[in-house]
C-alpha cells in the first residue's frame, strides 16, 4: 500500500527530532510575542512576495534581479509580460501572493493543484495548451548549473500513472495532517518529495513544489512564512537542495527508500527560516535580514575598501560569477553598497551606515 510506502521511508532520528524541536520552540515563541505593526508585515509581505519569486524562478534558470522584478509587477497591468523571465516571474508572482493571502482556504486537493499550475503559466505563451494539465509525455528532473547548463538527474514518473499517484500523495499527506499522528514539517517533508519525483507537469513542477512548501507551511501555522523568504534560502543553498534530491530520488519505489537526506535538508532550511523570523521579532531591521551569501559578500568589504565581481568570486569559490552579480545588486538595493565606476572597471564599496 502507499500509506505504507510513505510511512516507511521516513526514518526519525534524534537528529532530526532535535531540528524539529529548534524550529517549533520559534513557532511558538512568534505566536505569542510578536510585536511588528501590521505596516511593517504588510510591506515584508510585499518584500518577500518579490524576493521568493525572484529566488524561485532564478533557481530553474530565469536571470532577472529583484529590482527588475519589483519593476516588472509595478507596471503588470499596462505592461504584459514580454519574454520568457518575465513571463515565469509574473505568474509565480500572482501564485504566491494569493497563497500568502488566502491560504487558510485554500486546501491540499487536486483541483488546487491543477488551478495553481494554471496560475503559474498564465501569462506563459507557450504553456497556455497544457497548463492547469497533467503531462502528456516523458519527462525528467534536471539540474541547472550556474551557467544555465542542465543534466538529467531522474527520470520521472510515466504520464499514465501521475494522476493516481497525485491522488495516493494528496490522500496521504491530509489524512496524516488531519490525525497528527506525524509531525507536520515530515509530512510537508514527504508529499514535497513524492511530488518532485512523480514531476506531474511538462513544466513548472519546482516552482509549484516551492509555493506548495509555503502553502503547507502555513496551513500547519507556521505564520511568519510570508515575512522571510524560504525561496530565497532554497536559492542560495542550491547545490545542497539538488544533491539531497538527487541522493534520495534515485531509490524512488525501491525496497530502500529512504528520504533522509532530504528531510534533513527542508529541516536546515526550516531553521534558517526561523532564524531569519526571530531577527525580525526582535526588531532588528528588515534589510538585515541577508542571505548566507550575502553576508559573505558583505563581510569581505570588512578587509578591503573596494572589490569587484572578478575579486569576490575570487575569494568566495563556491558562489558563481551570475550569484556574485545578483547578491551585489541586492546589496546595492538594500543601501549597504554602492557601485563606483562603470564596465570593467566597475567596483563596490561599503555605504557608511
Amino acid at each position: 500500500m502507499e500509506e505504507n510506502r510513505f510511512n516507511k521511508r521516513i526514518k526519525v532520528t534524534s537528529e532530526i527530532l532535535s531540528k524539529i524541536a529548534k524550529i517549533d520552540e520559534f513557532k511558538g515563541l512568534w505566536k505569542g510575542s510578536i510585536n511588528l505593526n501590521p505596516q511593517i508585515l504588510r510591506r515584508l509581505r510585499s518584500t518577500v512576495v518579490i524576493t521568493s519569486t525572484g529566488a524561485s524562478t532564478r533557481i530553474e534558470g530565469a536571470q532577472m534581479t529583484d529590482k527588475e522584478i519589483a519593476r516588472l509587477l509595478r507596471g503588470l497591468k499596462t505592461n504584459p509580460p514580454k519574454n520568457r523571465d518575465e513571463q515565469e516571474v509574473a505568474g509565480y508572482a500572482d501564485l504566491i501572493g494569493r497563497i500568502f493571502d488566502h491560504y487558510k482556504d485554500l486546501k491540499l486537493t487536486e483541483n488546487n493543484i491543477l488551478h495553481f499550475h494554471s496560475i503559474l503559466l498564465h501569462y506563459s505563451a507557450k504553456d497556455q495548451a497544457h497548463k492547469g494539465k497533467y503531462k502528456a509525455g516523458e519527462n525528467a528532473v534536471e539540474a541547472v548549473n550556474e551557467k544555465g547548463e542542465r543534466a538529467v538527474v531522474f527520470r520521472a514518473t510515466p504520464p499514465y500513472l501521475v494522476k493516481p499517484e497525485i491522488e495516493a500523495a494528496i490522500d496521504w499527506a491530509s489524512k496524516e495532517l488531519d490525525t497528527k499522528n506525524l509531525h507536520p514539517v515530515l509530512i510537508i517533508a514527504n508529499f514535497i518529495f513524492e511530488f518532485l519525483a512523480i514531476h506531474p507537469f511538462s513544466d513548472g513542477n519546482g516552482r509549484l513544489s516551492r509555493a506548495l512548501t509555503n502553502l503547507l507551511l502555513l496551513r500547519s501555522d507556521y505564520a511568519y512564512t510570508p515575512y522571510v523568504s524560504l525561496d530565497e534560502i532554497i536559492e542560495d543553498t542550491k547545490a545542497e537542495y539538488y544533491m539531497a534530491l538527487h541522493q534520495t530520488q534515485n531509490k524512488h519505489k525501491t525496497d530502500h527508500e529512504d528520504i533522509t537526506p532530504w528531510v534533513n535538508y527542508l529541516l536546515d532550511s526550516l531553521t534558517t527560516h526561523a532564524h531569519k523570523a526571530r531577527k525580525l521579532m526582535e526588531g532588528e531591521q528588515p534589510e538585515k535580514l541577508l542571505s548566507e551569501s550575502q553576508e559573505r559578500i558583505l563581510g569581505l568589504f570588512k578587509v578591503e575598501e573596494t572589490l569587484s565581481v572578478s575579486d569576490i568570486t575570487e575569494k568566495i569559490k563556491n558562489i558563481g560569477r551570475e550569484s556574485v552579480k545578483k547578491n551585489l545588486a541586492r546589496l546595492v538595493e538594500l543601501r549597504l553598497l554602492e557601485l563606483v565606476g562603470q564596465g570593467r572597471g566597475a567596483r563596490y564599496r561599503k555605504i557608511s551606515q
